[in-house]
């Protein structure tokens, strides 16, 4: 069993232990509920900002703590001031040690779309998303099948929310491709065995259809990169890693941004 497999059954404990404790229409009682959502695509293709989704995370499950000493609305607000197109924030707490209340307080503290980063499984955690303030969900196709897919993208569109697709491989794309999505990651991490390679993201560019925009996640850490990621079609770039390990990670997004424009 890997790791992945492992976060998956938690998530489905996690997800029945929610519904007991908040209800649907507690969520939808909730200010952000009925808030419009920014539009990905607007900040992502914005000429004046980086195309950089820049995440939020203290911890990952192969590199342990990343950076518990900062907050959330410290760094998200130092992302946006450098330029970052959105915000990606873990909420998932047993691996990652994210906190529902963190995608609230990165939504309360800025003005650019921020994306629940977490591992759905089950329309619970949509809606839930929506009530949070999340104006971006992430549909992970190596834990759902076409059909969940497809039912969740639809939840999220029907709310308002955009759909980022992270896919892995050519048979992960080809399989989960729907008119409900606007955006296809390519992660570039083996969720596996967590190694990390962008030439991933060079081998699916040319498989993912012009309708949507094009993200590479993960293994970036050199301004270099994005450039040539640019130069085969992506549009956005998740980084977070390369940032939280910094003890000022807006100001290494920040200096990262300077290097980009040289």
């Amino acid at each position: 069993m890997n790791i992945l497999d492992k976060i998956v059954i938690n998530k489905k404990k996690e997800v029945q232990y929610a519904k007991k404790l908040t209800s649907y229409t507690k969520l939808e009682e909730s200010d952000f509920f009925h808030s419009d959502c920014y539009s990905f695509k607007d900040f992502l293709l914005d000429p004046l900002r980086t195309g950089i989704i820049a995440e939020f995370k203290r911890k990952s499950p192969s590199k342990g703590i990343i950076n518990d000493k900062v907050s959330v609305k410290e760094v998200t607000n130092g992302y946006a001031a450098a330029g970052a197109s959105a915000l990606s924030v873990l909420t998932d707490r047993d691996f990652f040690m994210g906190k529902k209340a963190d995608l609230t307080a990165a939504r309360k503290a800025n003005t650019i779309p921020v994306l629940r980063k977490d591992f759905m499984i089950d329309e619970y955690q949509v809606i839930e998303a929506k009530s949070l303030g999340a104006d971006i969900i992430l549909l992970i196709a190596a834990i759902l099948t076409p059909d969940e897919i497809q039912k969740l993208a639809s939840l999220a569109k029907s709310l308002g929310l955009n759909v980022l697709l992270e896919v892995h491989n050519l048979a992960e794309l080809e399989k989960s491709i729907n008119p409900n999505l606007d955006a296809i990651g390519v992660n570039n991490r083996n969720l596996a065995d967590f190694s990390v390679s962008v030439d991933t993201s060079y081998a699916l560019a040319p498989h993912i259809p012009a309708e949507f925009l094009k993200i590479s996640e993960s293994a970036i850490s050199n301004p270099e990169t994005i450039k040539q990621l640019k130069l085969a079609g992506f549009n956005g770039f998740l980084i977070g890693e390369n940032f939280m390990k910094q003890e000022d990670p807006g100001k290494a997004m920040k200096d990262f941004v300077n290097e980009l424009s040289i």
